[in-house]
């Protein structure tokens, strides 16, 4: 089996009283087995409701699965029963969530919800007596926090978030995220409320634990850095599509999509000395009353007629591109 989780066609919109929001607009892409694939973009467009889409974590309402499918080891996440999903979150594929400190229960420490998701999905801790299965799965908290590099992790299991500090509260995140052995691991955004040290503490630390876990990696950011650093391959979205998905190598040697060309020129760069970064002209669109055809195409400098009247699709086999510059059926 080449890929651990497809998705295919993915359609989510939340319903609000402006107006219908078409969040996913038919996102498809990929993640291979003991891979990392980095799915790339800016704010709001559409990265962390495609995670939640895969978990099924949607609010509903305001938001709906439109249509799509979720394949994870060939079994449709989407028309599976709320048991089976249930049986899946925690254990099979966990999240990483943006706000470690939002993410985590302030009224328990942390090694009561570490201990919790053990307590839901091992089966020979379920098979246990009652205090035993706690104290068992208790000490595998304490064991995921000292894998984490946390000093005194008896101490760090006995505390509550609020008196952690956001870098010992995103290992605790991770923690718990791994305790069960998942097979993928959605990380959406897990440095971006950190300092640059302590950002690249953390993701040594998910190297390791992916390398020893043997398990495939969904990573979430708007940093292309991180990407560039810690991913097999990746996929640039923008406002609710993909627009382009290619290797790591590829993607920074060769960017295709006028899109995806654009953030490259807006990294500043060792080798130039640039009085002025490049800027991509406009502002995001409204997914409200998005544009016709192509998004992109009101802020795209090789704008031509057809992408203002059809979607382009995404095409290619190791780069896919979703621009009319690159061929299609018009």
């Amino acid at each position: 089996m080449k890929e651990m989780l497809e998705v295919k066609d993915l359609k989510t919109y939340f319903y609000t009283y402006e107006g219908t929001v078409r969040a996913l607009e038919g996102v498809s892409f990929g993640v291979g087995k003991k891979k990392t694939f980095g799915l790339v973009g800016e704010t709001g467009c559409g990265k962390s409701v495609t995670a939640l889409s895969i978990l099924r974590l949607i609010p509903d309402p305001p938001g709906k699965i439109i249509s799509g499918e979720v394949l994870f080891k060939r079994r449709d996440i989407l028309k599976m029963s709320d048991k089976e999903i249930r049986d899946i979150r925690g254990k099979e594929i966990s999240m990483i969530f943006q706000e470690p400190i939002m993410a985590l229960n302030p009224v328990y420490t942390i090694g009561y919800q570490i201990a919790e998701v053990v307590l839901v999905h091992d089966e020979r801790i379920k098979d246990m007596k009652k205090n035993e299965g706690k104290r068992e799965a208790l000490n595998r908290a304490v064991e995921m926090l000292d894998l984490m590099g946390i000093s005194e992790p008896e101490r760090i299991a006995k505390a509550y978030p609020h008196e952690l500090s956001g870098g010992m509260c995103q290992r605790s995140m991770i923690a718990l995220a791994m305790a069960c052995d998942p097979s993928l691991l959605i990380a959406d955004e897990p440095t971006t409320a950190l300092d640059v040290t302590i950002q690249a503490q953390i993701l040594e630390l998910m190297k390791n634990l992916i390398n020893r876990f043997d398990s495939s990696v969904l990573l979430i950011t708007h940093n292309l850095g991180v990407v560039a650093e810690t991913c097999d391959e990746a996929a640039v979205m923008y406002a609710g599509s993909i627009v382009e998905q290619a290797s790591i190598l590829k993607l920074f040697k060769e960017p295709l999509h006028p899109y995806t060309k654009g953030l490259m020129e807006a990294i500043p760069s060792l080798d130039e000395s640039k009085k002025r970064l490049t800027s991509i002209p406009g502002s995001v669109p409204n997914l409200i009353t998005p544009p016709s055809g192509c998004r992109f195409h009101p802020r795209c400098t090789h704008a031509m007629d057809v992408c203002s009247k059809k979607v382009p699709p995404l095409l290619g086999n190791d780069h896919k591109v979703a621009c009319w510059l690159y061929g299609g059926e018009k």
